[in-house]
């Protein structure tokens, strides 16, 4: 669907946890650059459906068991997404890889928080995998999510860093990252919402966020 420069993006939420990530969206761009408009989730003890609620955004559950399988399940999330009018999908927290029949719907508008400086450390235990690098400086990354069958390699959207010296707690390096998630997220969405973030023509790897 096609968007007035003046109407806030609509923006549809997958979570698997407590949902500080949306409620972080919640807090700052709902209802100004964008709105939430609808929230999925892959369990139906996820924090973020109440937080949601909370907020009187929809929200519904797609547990896996339902579904012969994980493409099946991916159909029906994008069909849900498609009826509330999605324009930008966030992953906020989200545990469950994405397939083709949800990323194929909206190429080039789904975005995923990641906790580390992609690329380096993609997929699951990126905290770990940095303690155990020995890093000194760790990060959050927002970044499309692409249909290319990879896993955290989509072109990043914003980043952010952290100085951690002599870290060895994977528990507080993410209470360390977690304010840089509140913020880099709804700042890769306000960018999204007024069209300030492209693909560098040149090199599409690379992504261009307009002044």
């Amino acid at each position: 669907m096609t968007r007035a420069v003046d109407d806030p993006l609509r923006v549809g939420v997958l979570a698997s946890g407590e949902g500080t990530n949306l409620q972080a969206l919640l807090d700052s761009v709902h209802g100004k650059e964008a709105v939430v408009v609808a929230v999925a989730a892959d369990k139906p003890t996820a924090g973020a459906l109440a937080r949601a609620g909370d907020a009187a955004v929809a929200t519904a559950v797609f547990p896996i068991v339902d579904y012969p399988d994980r493409g099946a399940r991916d159909a029906a999330i994008a069909d849900w997404l498609a009826q509330h009018d999605v324009q930008l999908v966030v992953l906020a927290g989200y545990m469950a890889l994405l397939t083709s029949p949800l990323l194929s719907r909206f190429p080039d508008a789904v975005v995923n928080v990641h906790p580390s400086l992609l690329p380096a450390f993609p997929g699951m235990r990126a905290i770990e995998q940095a303690i155990d690098y020995g890093v000194k400086v760790f990060g959050v990354t927002v970044h499309l999510v692409l249909d290319d069958g990879g896993v955290d390699t989509g072109p990043v959207v914003v980043q952010g860093a952290v100085e951690l010296a002599n870290a060895t707690n994977p528990a507080a390096v993410r209470d360390a990252l977690r304010p840089l998630e509140h913020a880099l997220l709804p700042e890769a969405v306000r960018l999204i919402a007024r069209g300030a973030v492209t693909r560098d023509p040149d090199n599409p790897r690379r992504i261009v966020v307009a002044a």
